[in-house]
């Protein structure tokens, strides 16, 4: 029971982590800022549940209530009509069972899983998470369709800066999360002792 209240916590924070459509114009910036997101709530609850039960398949039970719970939360979204025009897909799976491998691999050693799965995790979420970006059928005609309340002058979208961080989300959402996976896997460790 005590897993499943987490997962479902850390399912709330990462409700959004897919709102690409309202923001086209902040499309990249939120994607790489929701691609650490996901990977920091993650990788604190599954490395907590993991070294908790020390049983290799942990995370990915974790990583499977968050995409479930997300799941049912999104259809209550579509049955009250909210313009979700995208797939959910179970973006979190992959990267915890690459934390799995790591724990398993290095016969549970929790200074390989704080190293080598923080930097698998946070190299390899936000390269999944492109998938829920592509799946978007059409984010402008979405966008004008239902378009947002006016927003304050400090929240107005602003022209993009191209070739700023050589124009690749990915890799920026990749180096930041591989840094700070190892920091929020330590810290997930940390909260058994």
């Amino acid at each position: 029971l005590f897993i499943v209240v987490v997962a479902v916590n850390s399912t709330l924070l990462t409700i959004n982590a897919g709102d690409y459509i309202f923001y086209t114009d902040w499309a990249w910036t939120s994607y790489t800022v929701f691609s650490i997101s996901q990977t920091l709530m993650l990788i604190v609850g599954a490395t907590y549940y993991l070294t908790f039960t020390g049983v290799p398949g942990t995370a990915t039970y974790y990583a499977l209530i968050m995409t479930v719970y997300t799941w049912i939360a999104k259809a209550a979204w579509f049955a009250l009509g909210y313009p979700y025009d995208f797939i959910v897909t179970p973006v979190w799976l992959p990267s915890a069972m690459l934390l799995d491998l790591v724990y398993w691999a290095t016969k549970k050693n929790k200074h390989s899983l704080i190293l080598f799965g923080g930097v698998l995790v946070g190299m390899s979420l936000p390269l999944f998470n492109m998938v829920n970006l592509i799946t978007v059928a059409d984010p402008l005609e979405t966008a004008f369709k239902y378009p947002r309340p006016t927003l304050p002058p400090y929240m107005t979208p602003i022209e993009p800066q191209v070739g700023k961080f050589y124009n690749s989300p990915v890799a920026l959402g990749a180096g930041a999360g591989a840094v700070l996976g190892c920091t929020f896997a330590a810290l997930g460790c940390k909260l058994n002792t």
